[in-house]
């Protein structure tokens, strides 16, 4: 098992900046890739970025390409998600989520493993 918690979320202005979080607990003893994603109201989670084991291959979504970051601290066991720029549809509820076992990117959500509870971040004036 693997526990995932995410931190960070909150309330920015547009053009604003957040940092997410994502500290993993548990048997993270194995190598895995993690993911982020998002849920906004109304629509279906999606993809927002992802990252190898090594931190060497990522992908983000079309529409964070850019303004997104996402990194890992594998002493540290928590992955990040640098938020640039943020703009309105950004909002959602940011999800971290990991699939031990392998070492690549991947950017479907339904070969995830374990998730978090979600993070609220809301981008408004």
């Amino acid at each position: 098992q693997v526990q995932l918690v995410e931190s960070g979320g909150g309330l920015v202005q547009p053009g604003g900046s957040l940092r997410l979080s994502c500290a993993a607990s548990g048997r993270t003893s194995s190598r895995y890739a993690m993911g982020w994603f998002r849920q906004a109201p109304g629509k279906e989670r999606e993809f927002v970025a992802a990252i190898s084991w090594s931190g060497g291959s990522t992908h983000y979504a079309n529409s964070v390409k850019g303004r997104f970051t996402i990194s890992r601290d594998n002493v540290k066991n928590t992955v990040y998600l640098q938020m640039n720029s943020l703009k309105p549809e950004d909002t959602a509820v940011y999800y971290c989520a990991a699939k031990p076992g392998y070492s690549g990117v991947s950017y479907q959500e339904f070969s995830y493993d374990y998730w978090g509870q979600g993070t609220q971040v809301t981008v408004s004036s």
